[in-house]
């Protein structure tokens, strides 16, 4: 398989064949979706896609793909709560994933329509956030953590005090522009659960952050990959994917997810309410779970994916890089994020405001 990396690529953003066979997809008798004009809308995060894969699915069904992009969650969120502004696929992680179900916000998928959904690893066709599997499918999963300039840095920075609570990188730090999940890191390094919902702790994430602020170059909107690859930081609060895409094009980059741990994340398809293509979206979903096509997505993208027959495609340099696949004793110090309702999201919002203010 062929990795290309042509440009500096963005993006993110847990455990719990060929394109072209996708020409031969059937689907059942609704007149309702037989109707559909030949489109989808996809609302995704930055280059979180196959270089080619919706060209190919265009080419393979002669529907048409328009791909618009948001930072974060918070983003996505935004747009859909008051309406669907007429998106068809979009690419919530996993707490928002139930936020959304919570609010009426996502479509039922209709498993009757996705003869590739056995290609999905047994273990994600389940999940805490939505049984059965009622309301989204598994797309990648992974790990957050720091990137950073091997000749820039004394050994392997393996903690968040060299972001949250140092001064030794001062002007060379990036921290997310995500409240929730800046805020939750420093939880985890202060040694409370990241999904606490105490508001004395999440008062003491709040004081670090703050006193660290002199210390930070910026909060970035998922593109902390792109300033560390430039120069313009030496360590930077990423997603693992993200820098591994950078670390592909220059060997001074590294990665590593501290000691204290960090957010164990999944991302999922689904279909929010009010779709305007619903057929087609889950044409271009079953199109992504087929084995060829899942495994070039992560061949590019270098996510983990939760496709087990386009893993059993991929070489070793892929299934075996534990930023990728973290071993179990990363896994078991990360947290994956819980929807805790309204009140803890209204907490965690306030908390940024002043964060911000500061």
């Amino acid at each position: 398989m062929k990795r290309i990396h042509n440009a500096p690529i963005n993006r993110r953003s847990f455990l719990a064949g060929t394109g072209a066979v996708a020409a031969g997809l059937t689907f059942g008798p609704g007149a309702l979706m037989a109707a559909e004009e030949a489109k989808v809308n996809f609302y995704n995060w930055d280059t979180y896609i196959g270089e080619d894969t919706l060209p190919d699915f265009t080419k393979a069904t002669g529907i048409d793909v328009t791909m618009d992009l948001y930072a974060d969650n918070d983003e996505l969120f935004a747009k859909l709560k008051e309406g669907n502004p007429g998106y068809d696929l979009i690419v919530p992680t996993n707490d928002f994933v139930e936020r959304m179900i919570l609010a009426h916000m996502l479509e039922p998928i209709d498993h009757n329509l996705l003869k590739n959904f056995g290609n999905i690893d047994p273990v994600f066709q389940d999940a805490a956030f939505d049984p059965g599997r009622k309301y989204s499918i598994p797309y990648m999963w992974g790990t957050i953590g720091i990137g950073y300039r091997k000749s820039k840095v004394d050994g392997v920075p393996d903690s968040w005090k060299w972001l949250y609570d140092s001064d030794k990188y001062n002007g060379r730090i990036s921290l997310l522009g995500d409240g929730l999940t800046v805020i939750q890191q420093a939880l985890k390094y202060l040694g409370y659960p990241m999904n606490t919902t105490d508001p004395a702790q999440i008062r003491k994430a709040e004081e670090l952050i703050i006193k660290q602020k002199p210390n930070i170059k910026v909060f970035a909107e998922d593109n902390g990959q792109d300033l560390l690859l430039s120069g313009e930081v030496d360590l930077c609060q990423e997603w693992n994917g993200d820098i591994l895409q950078v670390m592909a094009e220059d060997d001074d980059i590294g990665f590593v997810v501290p000691k204290e741990g960090g957010l164990l994340w999944q991302d999922s398809l689904c279909i929010p309410t009010g779709a305007p293509h619903p057929a087609n979206a889950h044409k271009l979903v079953d199109f992504i779970l087929d084995a060829a096509v899942g495994a070039e997505i992560a061949d590019f993208i270098q996510y983990a994916t939760a496709n087990a027959a386009a893993k059993a495609l991929m070489s070793d340099e892929y299934t075996k890089n534990p930023a990728i696949f973290p071993p179990d004793s990363v896994i078991r110090v990360c947290e994956p994020s819980i929807y805790l309702g309204t009140e803890h999201t209204r907490l965690i919002d306030e908390t940024w405001t002043r964060i911000a203010a500061a």
